[in-house]
C-alpha cells in the first residue's frame, strides 16, 4: 500500500489510541494559558480539545476501556465549565467588534452597562475554571488519563481491522442525526409536501421563538457527528467531505440564530425591557443575523429532508471504503501502538 492511501487495515483499538492522544496533548498543551488567562484562543483550543476528547471516548466505546475518571461523564463536566467562560469571551466579542460599530451613537452608549456585566460575569467564570483545573476532580481526569496513554486497556473490538467496523461506528451516529425532529421546523407539511413560501421576517422571528429549542437539538446532533466523521475523513474521499462540511455548516448556521437570541435575552435583562424598544437598532441587527441564517437553513433543510441524499448518505459511508479496499493491493500492518491480548479489559 502507498503512503498516500489510508490503511482500513489498521486496528481499532490503535486509532483510538491516537486520537485519545492526540486530544489529551491539544488539551493539556493550553492548560497554563487557561490558567494564566493569556488569550482568549488558548481557552477555545482546550474546549475543544476536550469536546474531541469527549467525541473519542463515545465513538470508540467499543474499542477502549478508560477509566471512570476519564470517561464520558467527567469529560462532560470539564467542557461545560470550559464552555461557559468560552460563551462569554464569544458575546463579548460579538457586542464590541461585531455589534456596537454597527450602531448610532446613542445605541453605542446604551450597550456599555452590557459589556461592563459581561466583564464581571467573566471574572467570575474565569474564577470557576481556575477553582476546576487547579481541583480535584480534574486532576484526577489527567492522571487517569495520562496513565491509561502509558498503559491502555482495550475492550474486543480493538482487534478487529477499523474498515471492518467503521460503518457500525458512523451510521448510529448519522441516523440519529437525520431522525431529529429538528429537520421539520419552518417545513410545511402541504399535499406536495413542499416547503413554506418564501417566509417573511416577521415570519421567521415567530418561528424560531416557538421552536427554536429544537433547532438547538438539532445543532448539538450535527456537532457530534461532525467531531466522529472527521476522526474518520482522512478514510473517505470528496463526496464523504462533502457530507461533513454540511454538518460543520448546519452547526454553524443554528449557531448564529441561537448565539443571536441568547445575545437578545441578555440584553432585554440587562435592560429590564423590551430590546426594541431600548435599542431598536441592535434589535434589527440581531433579527437581520436570525434571518440571513435561517436562509442558508433552509438549504440544508430542503437537502436533507430529500429521502435521494438521506440514502446516498448511509451509502456513502460503506461505497467508500470498498472503494478504498479495491483500490489498496497491498497491506503494511500497523506496528506503532499495537493492541495486545493481555491488555484487553
Amino acid at each position: 500500500m502507498t503512503a498516500q492511501q489510508p490503511d482500513l487495515q489498521q486496528l481499532l483499538g490503535d486509532r483510538a489510541y491516537d486520537a485519545v492522544k492526540k486530544h489529551v496533548q491539544r488539551t493539556l498543551k493550553y492548560e497554563s494559558d487557561v490558567l494564566k488567562d493569556r488569550d482568549p484562543e488558548a481557552l477555545h483550543q482546550m474546549r475543544v480539545g476536550m469536546r474531541r476528547l469527549r467525541s473519542d471516548v463515545t465513538g470508540f466505546e467499543a474499542a477502549i476501556e478508560l477509566p471512570k475518571a476519564a470517561q464520558n461523564k467527567p469529560i462532560g463536566k470539564i467542557s461545560r465549565t470550559l464552555g461557559k467562560l468560552r460563551d462569554i469571551d464569544v458575546m463579548q466579542e460579538a457586542l464590541v467588534e461585531r455589534y456596537q460599530p454597527n450602531l448610532p451613537k446613542k445605541e453605542r452608549s446604551k450597550i456599555e452597562p452590557a459589556i461592563a456585566t459581561l466583564t464581571e460575569q467573566r471574572k467570575a467564570a474565569l474564577a470557576e475554571v481556575r477553582e476546576l483545573l487547579k481541583g480535584k476532580k480534574y486532576q484526577k481526569f489527567k492522571k487517569a488519563v495520562t496513565k491509561w496513554l502509558d498503559r491502555p486497556q482495550y475492550r474486543v473490538y480493538s482487534q478487529m481491522a477499523v474498515g471492518d467496523v467503521l460503518p457500525d461506528i458512523l451510521l448510529p451516529s448519522i441516523s440519529r442525526v437525520l431522525l431529529d425532529p429538528g429537520w421539520w421546523v419552518g417545513f410545511s407539511k402541504t399535499p406536495d409536501n413542499g416547503r413554506r413560501p418564501t417566509l417573511s421576517s416577521a415570519e421567521v422571528e415567530a418561528i424560531i421563538a416557538n421552536e427554536g429549542y429544537i433547532l438547538h437539538e438539532l445543532r448539538k446532533q450535527a456537532k457530534r457527528v461532525r467531531y466522529l466523521m472527521n476522526s474518520f475523513a482522512d478514510l473517505y474521499g470528496p463526496t464523504y467531505q462533502t457530507y461533513l462540511e454540511d454538518m460543520r455548516e448546519l452547526q454553524e448556521v443554528l449557531g448564529n440564530i441561537q448565539d443571536s437570541c441568547v445575545m437578545g435575552e441578555f440584553l432585554s435583562k440587562v435592560f429590564h425591557c423590551d430590546l426594541k424598544r431600548e435599542t431598536p437598532k441592535f434589535a434589527e441587527l440581531l433579527e437581520q443575523t436570525r434571518f440571513e441564517s435561517w436562509q442558508r437553513w433552509q438549504v440544508l433543510q430542503g437537502r436533507y429532508l430529500n429521502p435521494q441524499i438521506r440514502q446516498n448518505f448511509h451509502r456513502e459511508i460503506l461505497r467508500g471504503i470498498e472503494r478504498i479496499a479495491i483500490a489498496s493491493t497491498e497491506v503494511e500492518p500497523n506496528e506503532k501502538n499495537p493492541v495486545s491480548a493481555q491488555s484487553l479489559g
